[in-house]
């Protein structure tokens, strides 16, 4: 009787920490990603120049900075996440998030403060960027400690789904404000709403993740022998992780952050056209994950990966030119529908077959690390190379090599791994 007691109290715990930390996150990836879905307002209200290209450029280069803090964040909190706990490091990123969105939303334009405006901008970008660099790897390993082995791949793969479940919570309030208000209204102060929203409903992500306990697998680590992993071995993990990294990084920040800006730009499509397109995307993608979660328990993580990998080569170009060629609103919903698709065969399996690379005792730290620097070289940037590649060449379709590009460098290390489905952590 003993014994069943305290394994229904185990799952209960376990539901509720993979549950306040799917939570949590939604609401931190909307607050970091919605500047994106609304880059050509926010271009206009805070670096009003003569040329729309050198505003975008701006704007996506401030949406990088962001990033930059990403590898600092990724350290800071990662450590703490060892040092004191996975949920110290849960309620302390959330927290920042909450705070640089909100200043975002209050900053009076250019017009009124001058070039202080996008400084207090570039300020609240890098708070967001510090605070997210710390979240995807203390909630990857948070949640995979939680799972059971044989079901690491389906519980993980809730955390890509709540990062998706941000996106589309972002996408679709802008793509509903961008039909509710009229143009002007929505360039004047419509785009705030999403912004000052997003800080209030911070507190609540704060209480949620209060309630929750650190993981077995963590608890029993912090009691056990010191680490014998040799710091050389941690290096090549790392850089082998960043390797995994690269290909989520340019699909999620080319096919789901400014996917909206090229449709405006290059494909005709209205903003809310665009961002119904993207949300569609979205939508897609978030039902498709926890499916193929699943799947790769049963399969292994490598084959759904390979599978991404070779379709993010082979793709890119030929759907590109489909936008850019003056493609029907329900085409490239199509398009982007298969995208979706694609990129939930990655993200699926990527959490857990990240977090099996890494021993317990410093997995958060060197998992953040290998997710900041990865996602802050080819993920951050991705809007701004998108637009100077596409500026550089007159070719809308440039982008494309892009992905390419960050497609070959994963599947590399895809297929130099090792396959770890169902074994126990270490």
């Amino acid at each position: 009787m003993t014994d069943v007691s305290v394994s229904d109290r185990q799952r209960i715990a376990m539901r509720r920490a993979i549950s306040a930390t799917v939570v949590g996150n939604v609401l931190e990836w909307y607050d970091f990603v919605v500047y994106s879905y609304l880059a050509v307002i926010i271009a206009k209200n805070f670096y009003p120049t003569g040329s729309e290209t050198a505003a975008l450029l701006a704007t996506f280069a401030t949406f990088g900075v962001g990033f930059v803090a990403r590898p600092l964040g990724a350290i800071a909190i990662g450590w703490i996440g060892d040092k004191r706990g996975r949920k110290s490091a849960l309620v302390l990123t959330i927290t920042l998030m909450a705070a640089g969105t909100a200043l975002i939303g209050l900053i009076p334009p250019y017009a009124t403060i001058g070039v202080l405006a996008p400084v207090i901008l570039v300020l609240a970008r890098l708070v967001q960027g510090f605070s997210v660099g710390g979240e995807w790897g203390t909630s990857t390993a948070f949640i995979a400690e939680w799972a059971p082995d044989e079901r690491r791949g389906y519980f993980s793969s809730w955390q890509q789904c709540s990062v998706v479940a941000g996106l589309l919570l972002g996408s679709g309030f802008a793509a509903l404000l961008s039909t509710a208000l009229p143009l002007a209204e929505m360039e004047s102060w419509g785009w705030r709403i999403p912004f000052v929203l997003g800080g209030l409903i911070g507190p609540v992500g704060v209480y949620i993740r209060r309630q929750i306990e650190d993981s077995p697998t963590y608890r029993q680590a912090k009691v056990g022998p010191p680490s014998t992993n040799p710091a050389s071995k941690q290096v090549l993990q790392t850089l082998h992780a960043v390797g995994y990294m690269v290909v989520s990084a340019v699909q999620f920040y080319i096919f789901l952050a400014y996917m909206p800006t090229f449709t405006q730009l290059h494909a005709g499509l209205g903003r809310a056209e665009a961002l119904w397109s993207n949300t569609a995307g979205l939508l897609a993608l978030m039902i498709a994950i926890p499916l193929f979660g699943v799947m790769s328990d049963q399969v292994g993580r490598k084959p759904l990966m390979v599978t991404s990998c070779i379709f993010f080569i082979a793709a890119p170009y030929p759907m590109f030119s489909i936008m850019n060629g003056g493609a029907s609103l329900s085409t490239i919903i199509v398009v982007q529908l298969i995208v979706g698709l694609a990129i939930a065969l990655y993200c699926a399996a990527l959490p857990a077959a990240i977090v099996e690379l890494f021993e317990t005792r410093t997995r958060t730290t060197l998992l953040s690390i290998a997710n900041g620097t990865a996602v802050a070289i080819f993920g951050g940037f991705a809007p701004f190379i998108a637009t100077w590649l596409i500026a550089r060449t007159g070719s809308p379709v440039s982008p494309a090599y892009y992905v390419m590009s960050g497609a070959v460098i994963s599947l590399l290390a895809v297929i130099g791994a090792r396959e770890a489905a169902n074994q126990k952590l270490a």
